[in-house]
């Protein structure tokens, strides 16, 4: 798979969060709007938890997928948060290659980027 662009990246990545967390009998809810620091929430045996969702195709030159935890925007593309500064639970990411993650967020000590690299396979998951 192929990301052409980031708006196809960001909604591939969104589906396959969902339809993973759909497949394994969460409750999914979308918030309404984009100013909340998650994209989804999740509900399973009546707790809530929060999802921020990332996909990526970008690969360091060892070939480990890395995803960016901040968030940029503005005029200067200035960082205006980060995923290891928010409240929220669980960060799901989405590669290139279809693998999939599930980490939560209070194992993330980085706030830059994130490389999926031997630390992080035992957060791996399949639908």
């Amino acid at each position: 798979m192929y990301f052409n662009t980031n708006k196809q990246k960001g909604n591939t990545g969104l589906g396959m969060a969902i339809a993973y967390f759909t497949s394994n009998d969460y409750t999914v809810s979308i918030p309404l709007n984009d100013t909340q620091d998650y994209d989804l929430i999740i509900e399973k045996n009546n707790v809530l938890n929060t999802v921020q969702v990332k996909a990526t195709g970008c690969k360091t030159k060892y070939g480990i997928y890395q995803v960016a935890l901040k968030s940029c925007g503005g005029t200067k593309g200035d960082t205006y948060k980060t995923v290891v500064d928010t409240k929220v639970d669980y960060l799901f990411i989405f590669t290139e290659e279809k693998s999939m993650f599930l980490i939560p967020c209070n194992k993330i000590i980085n706030k830059s980027t994130l490389n999926l690299s031997n630390n992080y396979l035992k957060y791996e998951v399949r639908m």
